[in-house]
């Protein structure tokens, strides 16, 4: 079989382009691998370069030092936990809500759909949610990071819209005729056909409890519930390193502020390591459960 001969123009098109992506990709990729760089080098070196291709003077110091504090590795679990709860939450409350809301025999699921996407635009805003949990007994608990964003509407659409399409009420209406309730649908038929959407909102929700901070430092007061973003919040903002090295200024105080820059680059890959883990494992469902779930309204 003949190929076509492409153009002189067209390949220098194709190689514009593709400098293009390459260019693109490394503009995103290059704030991690600096972190990374940053976190593995010499701490007096960084300013001497401060545009890393490559560790400079290669140091796992910062690493020992993080691993050596108990309060990260504190607010460590209580992310995992925080993270593996709240998604199983959410996954819960989304699915049961969605699946009836994709099924024409659901009566006045039009209406009830406008009154949740309308949330999405207008809300009660944080007194009123922060008075809420308070009077619900949550403050200072796990429960107040994890019931109030139990269903995120856009995820909500997304699954609706997606039993909508990729549904075929074929194998619906055989599943009644051969007796099934509607539980016994969702469970032995549904759920098993909607593994690329439900992984997509496993990864979706996860990322958000994985990078939440707001709502602990709300409601939380106790540190041994807080979770690693908020140490890390107050290692990044507030400089708040008293554990890990001493703070009197003296003659060796400008060696230490240039060993705490060190400390938080190392903190930032200790807290991004777990997302970056679990991306390449669901990256393979992303096409068919976001295309799929975005199809129609």
């Amino acid at each position: 079989m003949n190929q076509i001969k492409r153009s002189t123009g067209e390949k220098i098109l194709d190689g514009f382009i593709l400098a293009m992506v390459i260019l693109i990709i490394f503009m995103f990729l290059y704030p991690l691998i600096f972190v990374l760089f940053a976190s593995l080098s010499d701490p007096r070196l960084i300013y001497e370069s401060p545009l890393l291709i490559w560790p400079k003077g290669f140091n796992i110091t910062s690493y020992i030092e993080v691993f050596k504090n108990s309060e990260i590795w504190i607010a460590f679990k209580n992310t995992i936990i925080y993270t593996t709860i709240g998604t199983f939450i959410n996954i819960f409350m989304t699915t049961l809500g969605a699946y009836p809301l994709s099924r024409d025999r659901f009566y006045g699921k039009n209406v009830i759909t406008f009154f949740i996407v309308l949330t999405m635009f207008f809300s009660g805003g944080l007194i009123p949610l922060y008075l809420v949990n308070q009077q619900l007994g949550l403050m200072n608990t796990m429960w107040a990071l994890v019931l109030p964003p139990a269903i995120s509407v856009f995820n909500l659409v997304i699954m609706r819209t997606y039993f909508q399409t990729n549904l075929p009420k074929e194998v619906e209406e055989s599943a009644f005729v051969d007796g099934a309730t509607e539980f016994q649908l969702l469970y032995k038929i549904v759920l098993p056909l909607s593994t690329p959407i439900i992984a997509v909102l496993i990864l979706f929700y996860g990322v958000a409890h994985w990078n939440s901070y707001f709502e602990a430092l709300i409601y939380l007061t106790d540190r041994e519930k807080f979770p690693l973003q908020l140490i890390l919040r107050e290692i990044l903002v507030q400089n708040s390193m008293e554990q890990m090295l001493e703070t009197a200024v003296d003659a060796g105080y400008a060696d230490r502020m240039i060993e705490k820059q060190s400390l938080k680059y190392a903190v930032v890959i200790v807290s991004t390591l777990p997302l970056l883990i679990l991306y390449p494992l669901l990256s393979k469902f992303f096409e068919k459960g976001i295309m799929v779930g975005s199809l129609k309204g």
